[in-house]
């Protein structure tokens, strides 16, 4: 089974916590790196006949595309996806900047190949929960702009589960376009 869209980030930065709260899929998770040393697949099911795959990948590190970490192993997991969901954390443990961390994961997805950096990325701010609502959009006001980032981004908390319909809805919407019907329900106009 490949993948619709590809959870990638540093180590920590909450990917399996994210596809636990969104799936059946059940990844282990811990506060230290690397706990997740293999991919995990799971289905995200937005009603009862619409549904995407996700898959949690092992953190990336600097040098993941020369084989740091896990890196190369895993990274070609990344080029079968539709979407990736770049997940960075807010608060990150080592006290590192979240602008750094997210152009170290660009620049480890376009070592590994240069066409990957052109797939569609979106932005997955997590663990909103450990800041107050009006520190956490100053900081990813501030990263946006650092970043001078076009495309989407979406603020969550994986944990708790906040903000996350709406990556999920996006998400659906992107993979699967879809139109309302007269009776207001939606289907889906994309076929295989």
């Amino acid at each position: 089974m490949l993948a619709d869209v590809g959870l990638v980030g540093l180590p920590n930065a909450g990917k399996s916590t994210l596809i636990r709260a969104l799936s059946a899929a059940r990844p282990k998770v811990a506060d230290y790196p690397f706990t997740t040393l293999f991919p995990y697949l799971g289905v995200v099911r937005v009603s009862l006949f619409r549904s995407f795959v996700i898959a949690d990948l092992p953190g990336l590190i600097e040098g993941a595309a020369e084989g740091a970490g896990l890196g190369i192993r895993f990274l070609k997991h990344v080029a079968r996806t539709r979407l990736l969901w770049h997940v960075v954390d807010l608060l990150p443990m080592d006290e590192s900047d979240p602008v750094h961390d997210i152009r170290v994961i660009a620049q480890e997805l376009e070592k590994y190949d240069a066409d990957l950096i052109a797939k569609e990325r979106w932005l997955v701010f997590n663990k909103s929960d450990l800041l107050s609502p009006e520190d956490t959009k100053k900081i990813v006001r501030t990263i946006v702009r650092k970043l001078k980032w076009k495309g989407p981004y979406f603020l969550i908390s994986g944990l708790k589960k906040q903000g996350t319909q709406e990556l999920i809805y996006a998400t659906m919407d992107r993979l699967f376009p879809s139109t309302q019907d007269d009776d207001g329900a939606r289907s889906n106009k994309s076929t295989y």
